[in-house]
């Protein structure tokens, strides 16, 4: 009876052990601990910080469609346009028919460039600059309404954590 309490002992130590082991580290308390999920973008810079629910165009034909024919978004949504590699990119407005804030962001999740205010059928081409591995599309005024410009950072899933400034 004693060596199967001594065993069992033993095991439940071995399982202790490997359990710490093999869990997740902890965080401390009062450090940055939200979730990064797929739907949801996370901003943050010298006006604070900002979060927007969104959809993801990873694909050539969802970045192709976007946001047209779209009559309203609520305040808080957005588009989160990501490419398979930094590179130039230039945006239009045909069939968008809400007013957009395009934010261009680098590898690393910052915000380049920010155009305000695009006008709903547009046809004028809107460069983002060089270098560009993601585009996220809010309304109209909100950008400058917040205070989000050049230098926020974003954080995403779609960035890589190795390069990020702020990782997931």
């Amino acid at each position: 009876m004693c060596r199967r309490r001594a065993l069992a002992g033993l095991l439940g130590l071995a399982v202790l052990a490997l359990s710490a082991l093999l869990a997740p580290p902890l965080r401390a308390q009062g450090t940055d601990t939200a979730a990064c999920a797929a739907n949801t973008v996370h901003l943050r810079g010298d006006f604070g910080r900002a979060r927007f629910t969104v959809d993801v165009a990873a694909t050539a034909e969802q970045r192709a469609r976007g946001l047209m024919f779209v009559e309203n978004m609520p305040r808080s949504a957005g588009m989160l346009f990501v490419y398979p590699r930094p590179g130039p990119v230039s945006f239009w407005m045909k069939n968008t028919l809400i007013p957009l804030d395009m934010l261009f962001l680098d590898a690393t999740g910052t915000v380049r460039r920010v155009h305000h205010r695009a006008r709903p059928g547009d046809l004028t081409p809107i460069r983002g600059g060089r270098d560009i591995l993601a585009v996220l599309e809010i309304n109209g005024g909100l950008a400058r309404a917040m205070g989000i410009g050049p230098g926020a950072q974003m954080r995403h899933p779609a960035f890589d954590p190795s390069l990020a400034a702020w990782p997931c």
